[in-house]
């Protein structure tokens, strides 16, 4: 089983918690995107990130001075959003970290597919950018069916942590071999699940947590997933989704 989760926009280096294990296995790719954004001017790459001044001043500092091979940090605790300080790998147990380095896949617009111990340096840049490098219409374009394929284990099983920008990319090759489960953490409103984007990437990043916590392998295991006041509910999910409800009184 592979868990696949997005990255995060805010990103930082830290080389003394832990030394990173390998290099990210598409770094051909990620070298071709760096020398394209390298041929773009500030205010390019300001439009093309859609941030503002002092975010963009930062990042075309980092463009200039890029290493993709010195001062790396372990992806998993390299990015700093919301699912990444609920999975709180700083504080990781014995054994955890060979849980998520087995199974957990982060998903990048820059460098493809990460495993959690793969050596990065702090980038911006989203799946939906509208980059066309090399003869490629975009990113989805550019990045093809290599994503789904380094995700893909001999079982088939995906589950689903990543948000649509990010999933896309794997569901577009799925195969009727595949066994693919999106989690959807919602609240009930007007009858209806909704997802409410904080909580939700909150959630995903417990998930992560509670499976390496319990080493789940199976995916009839998650259903026991109780954190942050969620509860499964069989009712509402399916053989493609499993709905976690948050309860109404701990969403105040």
């Amino acid at each position: 089983m592979k868990i696949i989760l997005s990255p995060a926009k805010k990103m930082n280096v830290d080389t003394e918690i832990l030394q990173y294990i390998d290099l990210p296995e598409h770094l051909p790719q990620t070298e071709e995107i760096l020398s394209w954004l390298r041929t773009k001017s500030f205010e390019e790459l300001k439009k093309l990130w859609g941030c503002n001044e002092k975010i963009a001043k930062l990042n075309y500092e980092r463009l200039k001075q890029m290493n993709l091979y010195q001062q790396l940090t372990p992806a998993v605790l390299s990015y700093e959003g919301i699912a990444y300080q609920y999975m709180a790998p700083a504080v990781f147990e014995d054994g955890q970290f060979e849980y998520v380095q087995e199974h957990l896949r982060i998903l990048s617009a820059f460098y493809g597919v990460l495993r959690p111990m793969d050596g990065v340096t702090p980038y911006r840049l989203e799946m939906q950018a509208k980059a066309a490098i090399g003869g490629h219409r975009d990113l989805y374009h550019l990045w093809g069916s290599r994503l789904y394929e380094a995700v893909r284990d001999n079982d088939g099983v995906i589950l689903n942590l990543a948000s649509k920008e990010y999933s896309k990319c794997i569901e577009k090759y799925l195969t009727e071999n595949d066994t693919y489960i999106t989690c959807v953490f919602g609240e009930i409103v007007n009858g209806k699940v909704v997802q409410k984007g904080t909580y939700a990437k909150m959630a995903r990043g417990e998930m992560v947590r509670f499976m390496a916590e319990h080493r789940v392998e199976k995916l009839e295991e998650i259903k026991a997933f109780d954190r942050l006041n969620y509860a499964f509910s069989e009712e509402m999910s399916s053989e493609t989704e499993y709905v976690f409800i948050k309860s109404k009184d701990s969403s105040k």
